[in-house]
């Protein structure tokens, strides 16, 4: 296995990463940044005023954007297997 075969496995295991990381950690920036701005506003400083938001948002976020996550992750598990051949050779 040459170093270029590592650093390209390397390279998409990292890149399907934060493909499938991204849409939920977005999600809880934005929802996270507008209930902060909110908080600071009113002076509120009840934790679940962020947490019980944060994880609805995450919920429907995993619902509408799910079946891409698994695509994307059954993609690169697919093209792993398919070429365990020309890795090893």
């Amino acid at each position: 296995m040459t170093p270029e075969a590592v650093l390209d496995l390397t390279q998409n295991a990292m890149w399907t990463a934060v493909l499938v990381a991204a849409p939920m950690l977005g999600v809880a920036l934005g929802v996270g940044l507008v209930i902060g701005m909110f908080q600071a506003a009113t002076q509120i400083n009840e934790m679940t005023l962020s947490f019980i938001p944060k994880l609805f948002a995450l919920f429907l976020t995993l619902v509408f954007a799910g079946p891409w996550l698994l695509a994307t992750l059954t993609n690169y598990t697919q093209q792993l297997i398919l070429n365990i051949p020309s890795i090893i050779g």
